[in-house]
């Protein structure tokens, strides 16, 4: 009998440019920062831990969900920040991707206002196969619709691969600029051995600035760039968000090589150590005429552990509300 790995099932079936390759994006936002560049560890000084939860194409009932934990801090006794992140992608019920890693940033000082923080990251994914919920084309009785029994054996054999990465982040009075490339040892995660089916290396860029809007105002505007890149991929946008001390609003354009242009909005609300926020994603423009409008809903919240100023020890930033 012939074998198909539930993978190639979902690759056919379920083609869509936020999961894209063996890898989900979560894009650009700042809250899930540390997966994407292990630079920015520690660099808010205080201790924060961040929960996001994700859903994928809503309304499409495509299953596709993510879940996020982490939390970093700045720790004087080993020169830099640390942090580590635990995530679980959940893929059309098939598929179980859990990916965890913890991330080292030595914090350099590099000139009067110059900051560098140096970033590694070290991960383990585990992927797994739920193949009781795969149906394939021989179950479907084509007259009445009817889900057979197949006549063919899936090969449902869970994965786990280790992988490393690297980052920087540069800071320099009200600038901000990250480079981060991710998924060096190009983990196997299918199985199948090709080099075609590998996670590819990842290019993150993140850079946003600061200014405060009028001498009286207790607003910020950050300018906001973000750019993503693979193999025969690439994903950039621009934006800005617009916060004070309790409440952000913020706004994004992207396009990828796929021919997409999306737009992203969100907000958050901060009250003492905790914040609330939420992103969602629609798509303005595809070549695609299948893409949803509905992209993306992310909402999460982020608490703040302690209340050392770090900013004696080391420089810190303050993430844009993303």
């Amino acid at each position: 009998m012939k074998r198909y790995s539930p993978i190639l099932i979902i690759a056919v079936f379920l083609t869509v440019n936020t999961l894209y390759g063996q890898n989900v994006s979560y894009g650009p936002g700042y809250q899930t920062i540390i997966r994407n560049n292990p630079g920015f560890a520690g660099s808010e000084g205080v201790g924060t831990l961040r929960l996001s939860y994700l859903n994928f194409y809503p309304g499409n009932n495509f299953n596709l969900n993510s879940v996020y934990i982490s939390f970093d801090s700045y720790f004087p006794g080993i020169h830099g920040g640390a942090g580590f992140y635990i995530s679980d992608d959940y893929l059309g019920g098939i598929i179980n991707d859990i990916r965890g890693g913890f991330s080292y940033a030595y914090n350099l000082q590099a000139g009067r206002d110059l900051y560098i923080n140096l970033g590694l990251t070290a991960s383990c994914f585990y992927r797994g196969f739920n193949i009781n919920k795969v149906i394939l084309p021989d179950q479907i009785d084509p007259l009445n619709g009817s889900v057979n029994q197949s006549g063919e054996t899936l090969a449902g054999r869970s994965r786990a691969a280790f992988d490393i990465g690297t980052g920087f982040l540069a800071m320099d009075g009200h600038y901000m600029v990250g480079l981060s490339v991710l998924h060096l040892t190009t983990p196997d995660l299918s199985g199948t051995g090709l080099e075609s089916e590998r996670v590819r290396r990842q290019v993150v860029l993140n850079a946003s600035g600061s200014y405060q809007l009028g001498s009286s105002s207790k607003f910020l505007l950050r300018p906001i760039v973000y750019g993503e890149f693979e193999s025969g991929y690439f994903s950039s946008g621009a934006g800005s968000s617009i916060e004070n001390d309790m409440f952000s609003l913020s706004a994004i354009v992207l396009t990828n090589s796929a021919k997409s242009t999306d737009f992203q909005a969100g907000c958050s609300f901060k009250t003492g150590r905790v914040m609330i926020f939420y992103n969602y994603k629609f798509n303005i423009l595809s070549s695609a005429k299948m893409l949803p409008l509905s992209l993306l809903h992310q909402a999460g919240l982020t608490f703040s552990l302690n209340n050392v100023d770090k900013r004696k020890i080391a420089n810190a930033i303050n993430f844009p509300k993303l």
